[in-house]
């Protein structure tokens, strides 16, 4: 465990994956007429579905837009941002509240600093995240303390949206 902890800090820190100024509003997203997603959208009915499949179907891609669930869909490769947008659209979908967080890193190989997206679940009394395409089980209370979980030591800031984008909470890590 503690080498899939190192494995995703290293891909966070060296990949980066947003400028932190492109956010896509999933409320802008049009089902297409494809049967195959109509029908996939069904399935992937859990949060933990939902992530499974982007491990068995995705690949880690740096791209410089922001993917819709449908356009992942048909290349199958994308970034944190990407993988964050299917995380919480089919969640969201069968109506689990879901946010998405950006986190700002230090860069150590860059002027500007680093960002990275994860999405987030309410299951029960907890959240739970979505990791690039992996499903965590974090059991977090608060947004700040999936913040302080295991993967993400040295952020800068993080911001909290909502499924509409509205920021739920932002915080500076003094």
């Amino acid at each position: 465990m503690k080498k899939i902890i190192l494995l995703i800090i290293i891909l966070i820190l060296l990949t980066g994956c947003n400028n932190g100024n492109e956010l896509y509003n999933l409320n802008d997203f049009i089902l297409p007429n494809d049967s195959e997603f109509l029908t996939l959208i069904e399935e992937l009915d859990t949060p933990e579905r939902t992530c499974q499949y982007m491990q068995n179907n995705f690949e880690y891609e740096n791209n410089s837009i922001a993917l819709t669930p449908y356009q992942l869909f048909l290349i199958e490769k994308g970034n944190c941002d990407d993988f964050k947008n299917w995380a919480i659209y089919f969640p969201n979908y069968h109506e689990y509240e879901t946010y998405q967080i950006l986190i700002e890193f230090p860069s150590y190989e860059y002027e500007d600093d680093e960002y990275h997206m994860i999405g987030v679940f309410k299951e029960g009394n907890y959240y739970n995240i979505s990791e690039n395409m992996l499903y965590v089980e974090c059991f977090c209370e608060s947004f700040k303390e999936i913040m302080n979980f295991n993967l993400y030591h040295g952020w800068i800031s993080y911001k909290v949206y909502d499924y509409d984008m509205n920021i739920i909470e932002q915080r500076y890590n003094n």
